[in-house]
């Protein structure tokens, strides 16, 4: 009888055996990481994000963004804090009289200002805030770069702001023509001589594809392309050589203040000399909420400022081009009618390809039949077709032009003696050469498929808080039921403008959700709160799914 084994096998082995083992795992290593350099690495597997079916999707994406919108500010805000903080330290070292003692209040004052600041924020009127900032940047600038959409110069023009300017004292003020290759060669041209008899002019066009700031980009080993039109900066020469010349005049480190209405591209401008993109820029309007430093070099420093406030005196169709959505709630009808009474109804036909119409309202019932843009039931969206048709018309890709005025008349707070002023110490030899290089670099569509629009002329804005008139409660209550009858609209707009809509409306569209969403608040809160901590440092809610 065989005995029962009591213990386990050893694992003993010849060491013969136990080499030959450990070097038969290391030729197939190197055998695994051969085949893996040849096939080269693959790439990592994008996540599809929150899929269709979910529910809530839209809202969801739309507190997202607005929670980063939230913290961007947020950072900013701790930013311009810091600096005054330092501001204060080396104004306190410079001067060696003052006592340690005198160190404590000012703290305590600073502080208490700070702590001040934050309820304020919430309950102030932003038009208030915007103007306050605006007033910011036009004392700390030594120059002021007024940006003008080349498209409708003297409709971006505002005479206040300019009269603040020339009255502040020892300050110049400079137009800057962007967004140049949207307006036919003959008519920038006619404008440029016009615009120069008052200021010093700059032909620009800002670049829009430029890399973010602090992103790694991989080098790979691809083929040599042709920039893209939107890649190429135009103007950034002669706008560095304007502002050399103006530093060489002043013997010291200046500060460039860029101001302007909105979507006229002033933190594009920015962006193209830092050539990265620092300020944050986008379709919809009113992106730039408080003032920005951007430090070029040394001794150049840009402030980058909000846009105006439109004065609510102003004609219709001024109010629907200048007044950014995210303060003021435009009536979509009324704009685009607005706007399609001052346009050549025959060129509008051709660039949208719609039949002949008599009045506006058959204009978007015919847009919105060419877009498919339908309520339920078939019937065509008038509304959608007009937020299309505005959104495109404030956007930077329709080609529209006006004409100058036959003749040229002085502005009322610009004389023969502010004229010579601005232009002293300024090389205009050079800088008309470097305007004729930038125009000749451009190529702007033709002037058969531009649109003719007939300007307004100068558009008043508001620079006083006091002037600001304040909303009252039932007008936002009856603009909060209107946002809310529109909400299922406001969907199929946003497709067809191809993510083109004004994220800043979103706080409102959620407000005006249903009472059924309303009640799983709870839910989605928690849902959402859990994707933006696993997926927002990755992934960039705005540009993939909005």
């Amino acid at each position: 009888m065989k005995r029962p084994k009591l213990k386990k096998a050893s694992k003993r082995m010849t060491c013969h055996k136990r080499y030959k083992i450990q070097k038969k795992v290391r030729e197939h290593h190197r055998k695994l990481r051969k085949e893996a350099k040849k096939r080269g690495r693959k790439k990592p597997r994008k996540d599809p994000g929150i899929p269709n079916s979910a529910p809530f999707k839209e809202a969801l994406l739309r507190e997202a963004e607005l929670r980063k919108q939230r913290l961007e500010e947020l950072k900013q805000q701790q930013r311009l804090d810091r600096q005054k903080e330092q501001e204060k330290k080396r104004k306190l070292e410079t001067n060696p009289g003052v006592k340690p003692s005198n160190l404590e209040p000012v703290k305590e004052e600073f502080g208490q200002g700070k702590a001040k600041d934050k309820p304020k924020s919430g309950k102030q009127n932003p038009k208030k805030l915007y103007c306050q900032e605006l007033k910011k940047v036009i004392e700390a600038s030594d120059v002021v770069l007024e940006v003008l959409d080349a498209r409708d110069p003297l409709g971006c023009r505002c005479p206040q702001v300019e009269e603040a300017i020339i009255q502040g004292g020892q300050k110049k003020l400079v137009l800057i023509l962007n967004k140049s290759d949207l307006v036919p060669k003959e008519n920038l041209e006619n404008w440029l001589n016009y615009l120069k008899k008052e200021l010093p002019t700059v032909v620009f066009r800002a670049s829009t594809n430029l890399k973010d700031k602090g992103k790694i980009v991989k080098h790979l080993k691809v083929r040599k392309r042709a920039p893209f039109k939107s890649e190429v900066c135009v103007g950034k020469d002669g706008l560095w050589k304007l502002l050399r010349g103006f530093q060489e005049a002043y013997g010291k480190a200046i500060q460039v203040g860029v101001i302007g209405f909105p979507n006229v591209g002033k933190s594009s401008i920015i962006n193209s000399l830092k050539q990265e993109r620092i300020c944050n820029v986008g379709v919809s309007m009113g992106l730039t909420r408080c003032m920005q430093i951007v430090s070029l070099d040394k001794q150049i420093t840009v402030l980058d400022s909000p846009s105006f406030i439109v004065s609510p005196l102003n004609s219709a169709s001024a109010l629907a081009l200048r007044s950014p959505a995210s303060i003021e709630v435009v009536k979509p009808v009324e704009a685009a009618s607005a706007i399609l009474s001052q346009a050549d109804a025959r060129q509008v036909v051709l660039k949208f390809t719609v039949p002949d119409f008599k009045n506006p309202l058959e204009f978007f019932t015919s847009l919105a039949q060419r877009r498919g843009l339908h309520r339920k039931g078939g019937s065509p969206n008038l509304e959608g077709a007009a937020k299309l048709m505005w959104s495109e018309w404030t956007g930077a890709s329709l080609a529209y032009y006006c004409h100058p005025p036959t003749s040229w008349t002085p502005s009322p707070h610009i004389n023969e003696g502010v004229a010579t002023k601005m232009i002293q110490g300024l090389n205009l030899e050079e800088l008309e050469k470097n305007n004729a290089h930038s125009i000749h670099t451009i190529r702007g569509p033709r002037l058969a498929s531009s649109i003719l629009f007939q300007s307004s002329g100068l558009t008043n804005g508001i620079i006083e808080e006091k002037d600001i008139p304040e909303e009252l409660p039932k007008q936002k209550e009856k603009q909060q039921q209107e946002e809310g009858e529109d909400y299922s609209d406001q969907e199929s707009v946003e497709e067809a403008a191809e993510k083109s809509s004004d994220m800043c409306g979103a706080e409102e569209d959620w407000e005006a959700l249903p009472e059924e969403s309303q009640a799983d608040e709870s839910a989605l809160s928690y849902i959402s709160d859990k994707m933006i901590e696993e997926e927002d440092d990755a992934y960039d809610f705005s540009t993939d799914y909005v």
